[in-house]
């Protein structure tokens, strides 16, 4: 059976590379655009680049999950190599397309590294916005404070400073 299926898998995997190395490099942009004055256009452009590659590749995950059952295959890591290490017993030409697969794997890892570091960006950038918009509101860094029952309560000195 897995004759049928392996020039599928082929294809599928060549397809999920290209996704891949697309989604690494719309997160560079991220990253660089992050790094500069951000500009809200180009950063919600990019998520939505990012959400599109995502979920073609979700797509290809359910595809590889597909064909992998057809061969009655666990969908995991062990399922893939099995079904490698079949193709290759049955003389079908899989060198290239382990290759590929291990470039997808690899791809993933830094995209995943990259968008936690770019997750992490944002959060920042959200933290200093906000303090920002504190400071001009007059109130402090620290904007509560516990009370003698050890609920939280607002600071009672804040003050705005600007008015607009």
């Amino acid at each position: 059976m897995i004759e049928k299926t392996w020039p599928i898998a082929e294809k599928l995997i060549i397809n999920a590379m290209h996704l891949s190395q697309q989604l690494y490099q719309q997160l560079a942009e991220e990253a660089d655009a992050l790094k500069k004055i951000p500009h809200a256009e180009l950063i919600n452009n990019i998520a939505a680049n990012k959400k599109q590659l995502v979920m073609q590749l979700e797509q290809f995950n359910i595809q590889c999950g597909q064909i992998l059952a057809t061969e009655k295959l666990a969908n995991n890591q062990e399922g893939i190599k099995e079904y490698f290490q079949q193709a290759e017993a049955l003389g079908l030409p899989a060198t290239e397309t382990i290759n590929n697969w291990s470039e997808i794997q690899f791809v993933c890892s830094k995209c995943r590294t990259l968008n936690e570091q770019n997750g992490a960006s944002v959060e920042l950038l959200a933290y200093h916005t906000k303090r920002s918009l504190q400071i001009l509101k007059g109130k402090s860094h620290s904007p509560n404070t516990y009370g003698p029952d050890g609920a939280s309560q607002s600071d009672p000195f804040n003050h705005t400073l600007f008015l607009v």
